[in-house]
């Protein structure tokens, strides 16, 4: 298999299918799978998990290639085959297992094109390796709660279960003859797969081993197994020989490279005669190829015998990441994976091995080319009326949904007038500070829906502009924020961050960046340089929450002065009343008393 099972979470799986590598199997940002057809360069299928933001695909491995009669309640009812049909017979990769961050093991059929089954309840962890038994229907699974599974695909339920390590499993391999199990956090176990009981033990790595592959296919007792490590931070891949009489603690081979290894293929070796094959993509996007005989120790390390790197065909040459390798039959020729995983770009290519470095200049915009194949793809087109007219456009890469109008609708509006907005209009129909819902509201009034906003903010976004980016940002309705975001086309994300970021200070903003952080997680946390794109937003929220204490305290006591204020008045304004009410009577005690006086003297 040409994945390297165990991959660590920040790091894509990128995996191509066995033996014919006909298919390319990856898991981008927006945690989706997708399996593309080599030969054609198309996107075969495209499976989004239920759980594909919250429980994201750690690692990926196809399952081995077989030519039996697989279980009916495994492969599904097979079709009987006629006497022409007999003798040829096609070994094809269809089933796929997807590892998650939730705890459970997904296995994708290539040839229903949907989810088979889920393994699940046997992990309390995320599942970081899965490996296939090369012969029986068994597939291991190794997790952050330190433990192994085998589980039994004819029932769908785990078969055995047992603590590997203290750490950690971050790497599982299965040997070829399917007799031995090799398991790693920073310590390498080899277990007997029939006791479950540890065979041997390696140690030599200090970081979480991430890579376990065997070199070699010649039994243990003969001092010929071979197998290779590589380790999260480190530039090289160690070789291990499993010896006869135990005395194998130390690597006995180890290969030089420029960065961590993320993606391994080879070619094992059958004999002492025959040398191993390997080609190592590594995390900087550089491809390594090595060819060696392994017949014992040797001391120092070996370089790569070709290193080749990418670029573009600009004034200004940038690299072009390499993705994923796939060594061919023939030693010259090889299967590269290059670009970005929501489109990859896949070639194979010729290599001169007796030159040392090889560059590569590729033009990605034109190479670049997303095609569903309509026998595989389920999305139906509907029938739609040939007068109707889709007056809202989508976002690039959506469909907007077109609906046919009846004949009776039709008839209603034939003297309505059906001209479309241009941007300045939609932009002067948008009043966020009133609600047009009441009943009294005409009901021809333009609204702009969530799409509207989200190609409106796609647009600011692209040109810059201020007044549409305002305008948008001024809504004050969450649940458009969160639809708006979410219907977001992700080479948006990063732009709306760093808008985000620019205007952090306004109350609004923080709505827009709470929608973000709940729609495109698994997008941002798969950004290498995510510490640098979010670090400047991380110090102000950082800071905006040390000051929320101290505002709060100052909240706290101005309400409280604002209370005696507001009570010192009420009392002032009590007391002047009932001095006004003392006033007011004794007045009118006077005046009683004059008229009574003054009544006296008349009638005197």
């Amino acid at each position: 298999m040409a994945a390297d099972a165990g991959s660590s979470a920040l790091q894509l799986p990128c995996v191509f299918s066995p033996k014919s590598r006909q298919y390319l199997a990856l898991c981008a940002q927006d945690g989706r799978l997708r399996i593309w057809n080599t030969d054609s360069k198309t996107l075969q299928q495209e499976y989004v998990p239920s759980a594909h933001l919250s429980a994201t695909c750690i690692c990926i491995a196809w399952g081995p290639c077989r030519t039996r009669v697989p279980p009916l309640h495994l492969w599904g009812p097979q079709r009987k085959k006629r006497k022409s049909e007999a003798g040829q017979v096609e070994e094809k990769a269809d089933l796929l297992a997807m590892g998650t961050a939730a705890g459970s093991v997904l296995i994708y059929s290539t040839a229903k094109g949907a989810l088979h089954c889920t393994l699940d309840g046997g992990h309390s962890g995320g599942v970081n390796c899965v490996q296939w038994h090369p012969e029986d229907s068994l597939l291991y699974s190794g997790s952050d709660d330190t433990n192994i599974i085998e589980w039994d695909l004819q029932t769908g339920k785990a078969r055995s279960k047992w603590k590997a390590d203290r750490a950690a499993v971050t790497s599982l391999c299965v040997s070829p003859d399917g007799k031995l199990l090799l398991s790693a956090g920073q310590i390498i176990k080899m277990w007997d797969l029939d006791t479950k009981e540890v065979y041997r033990k390696f140690t030599g790595h200090s970081t979480a081993v991430t890579t376990l592959r065997f070199a070699t296919t010649r039994p243990p007792d003969s001092n010929g197994l071979y197998f290779l490590s590589g380790a999260a931070h480190e530039r090289l891949l160690s070789v291990w020989q499993v010896r006869e009489d135990g005395k194998d603690k130390n690597s006995v081979v180890s290969f030089t490279l420029t960065d961590e290894p993320k993606h391994i293929d080879l070619v094992t070796s059958n004999s002492k005669e025959e040398a191993v094959r390997l080609a190592v993509v590594c995390k900087d996007g550089q491809l390594h190829l090595f060819e060696h005989f392994l017949n014992g120790p040797c001391k120092k390390p070996f370089s790569p015998l070709c290193t080749v790197q990418m670029s573009d065909t600009k004034d200004s040459p940038a690299p072009i990441p390499l993705l994923a390798a796939a060594l061919r039959a023939d030693t010259q020729s090889v299967l590269l994976a290059y670009g970005n995983h929501l489109q990859p770009v896949m070639e194979k290519v010729e290599i001169n091995t007796a030159e040392r470095h090889v560059c590569l200049t590729r033009d990605v915009q034109t190479s670049l080319s997303l095609s569903m194949e309509t026998s595989v793809s389920k999305v139906k087109t509907p029938i739609v009326n040939a007068k109707s007219r889709v007056l809202v456009p989508g976002l690039p890469g959506h469909q907007a949904p077109v609906k046919g109008t009846s004949q009776a609708s039709e008839k209603r509006k034939k003297d309505t007038d059906t001209k479309e907005m241009s941007i300045a209009e939609r932009l002067g129909e948008i009043d966020l500070s009133t609600v047009s819902t009441e009943k009294g509201a005409p009901k021809g009034t333009a609204s702009l829906q969530t799409d509207n906003f989200a190609v409106l903010l796609v647009q600011g976004l692209e040109s810059n502009d201020a007044n549409i980016l305002n305008k948008v940002f001024q809504t004050r309705k969450e649940m458009v924020i969160k639809k708006t975001v979410a219907r977001l086309p992700l080479p948006a994300v990063l732009p709306l961050v760093e808008e985000v970021r620019v205007n952090f200070l306004a109350v609004l903003m923080v709505r827009w960046l709470k929608a973000v952080l709940m729609h495109h997680t698994s997008y941002l946390a798969s950004l290498p340089d995510l510490v640098t794109q979010l670090g400047v937003l991380y110090h102000m929220i950082e800071s905006r929450v040390k000051m929320f204490h101290k505002l709060t305290k100052l909240h706290g006591k101005l309400y409280l002065l604002m209370t005696q204020v507001g009570d010192t008045m009420y009392r002032n304004k009590h007391n002047l009343l009932l001095d006004e009410d003392v006033g007011l009577n004794s007045t009118l005690k006077v005046q009683n008393a004059l008229s009574a006086h003054c009544l006296n003297l008349k009638l005197d």
